[in-house]
């Protein structure tokens, strides 16, 4: 019984998480991305937290793994809002030739 609850847990989060991000502004977008990336990197230091345990074999590969993915979420995300923040960013005007 109890699979089926956190099975009905898991797909009520995802429609729900699906609802709030598309009802979000794209004004918001950049600095909820950046949120984001402060929770995936405490989701980082949790996972590295875990390969502590005395027991090696399948959780050391899980523990590594959980390490290596959220790594490269924390640094995908972070290029990407430098990306977004560039797109806010006044391009600067040249005076090549320009009639004065």
């Amino acid at each position: 019984m109890e699979a089926v609850y956190l099975s009905f847990i898991f797909v009520l989060t995802i429609f729900l998480g699906f609802e709030l991000i598309s009802k979000v502004p794209s004004t918001l977008h950049t600095p909820l991305m950046s949120g984001s990336n402060a929770i995936s990197g405490i989701t980082l230091i949790g996972a590295m937290a875990s390969l502590q345990t005395e027991i090696h074999g399948l959780s050391a590969l899980l523990g590594t793994l959980a390490v290596a993915l959220a790594a490269i979420n924390v640094a995908g995300g972070y290029l990407v809002t430098d990306r977004m923040l560039e797109m806010f960013k006044k391009k600067e005007t040249s005076s090549e030739g320009g009639d004065k």
